[in-house]
């Protein structure tokens, strides 16, 4: 463990960390060995904070939840913060979720995609990304999205990608039979209309036509194999593989101080995006 990282260890001990919300811990109830740890880095455009994240473990009925999401918006941060407020009272509020945990999930991404869409007036023309995970009693972990913020499970050593990055250059034919274009003028990054950079998202009203918010769904059961997951946003993906995001983190036991270490990685990197990233420890 690197010094500046005693020395945060140290401070929180004594009670000297910092409570700013762009970083943050927690731990399960019903698993001593569980924990979650959060940290957010504001990158170097001009405009606002457009990551959020939820990490929490929360108590409904007789079963706990992790709920854990990664929010990475684009022309806007409202788009971001009410998915944030949002999504996951939706997911719980589906009957199926309990039986059928993967369709209650793409239901609710459904609902609040169109409530987004219903309210643009309101939150304005933006959209976000989403990567979710529900962990269910430390057992079963469900992991969602639309969009590049990515989920990585890290088993053995090994990583493992448990979600799909939905880009423009995989999915121009989807794009193409609802009638849009991708395109890389201006730039050299392929966009949607020439315009947006993933082809599945939140939001965006102008684009929906041509966009989905359909998410993709994997779910992993969480055995003596399983050593953490990371959700983070593209901040950090645009410059870090997935075994290189593991091995980085591997030996770090606290989830917080793996997270931090993971943006700062990222910033050394020369990332330029908002960087989040979230670690749940399972061991």
């Amino acid at each position: 463990m690197a010094a500046r990282d005693i020395l945060l260890k140290m401070k929180e001990k004594v009670g000297l960390s910092s409570s700013a919300p762009d970083s943050g811990k927690g731990k399960s109830k019903l698993s001593k060995h569980v924990t979650h740890g959060f940290h957010l880095v504001k990158g170097r455009s001009y405009h606002e904070m457009e990551d959020f994240v939820v990490a929490e473990f929360k108590q409904v009925e007789s079963n706990e939840l992790g709920l854990f999401a990664i929010f990475d918006g684009h022309a806007g941060h409202n788009v971001p913060n009410y998915l944030r407020s949002h999504l996951f009272d939706n997911i719980l509020k589906e009957p199926d979720f309990w039986k059928e945990p993967a369709k209650a999930i793409r239901t609710a991404y459904s609902i609040t995609d169109s409530t987004i869409l219903e309210k643009s007036g309101e939150l304005g023309r933006g959209g976000s990304t989403a990567v979710t995970a529900v962990l269910i009693n430390c057992q079963k972990l469900v992991v969602a999205n639309v969009g590049d913020s990515r989920a990585v499970l890290c088993k053995k050593g090994v990583a493992k990608q448990l979600s799909v990055d939905h880009e423009p250059s995989t999915e121009h034919e989807d794009i193409k039979n609802r009638g849009g274009f991708v395109s890389k003028f201006p730039g050299d990054v392929p966009r949607v209309d020439g315009r947006l950079a993933v082809s599945r998202a939140f939001g965006d009203k102008s684009l929906k036509k041509h966009l989905s918010s359909d998410p993709d769904v994997t779910t992993e059961l969480i055995n003596d194999d399983a050593e953490f997951v990371i959700l983070a946003s593209d901040g950090l993906w645009k410059v870090m593989s997935n075994q290189e995001a593991v091995d980085s983190i591997k030996d770090i036991k606290d989830a917080r101080l793996s997270a931090k270490r993971l943006t700062e990685e990222a910033v050394n990197r020369k990332s330029k995006d908002d960087i989040s990233c979230i670690v749940v420890k399972f061991q």
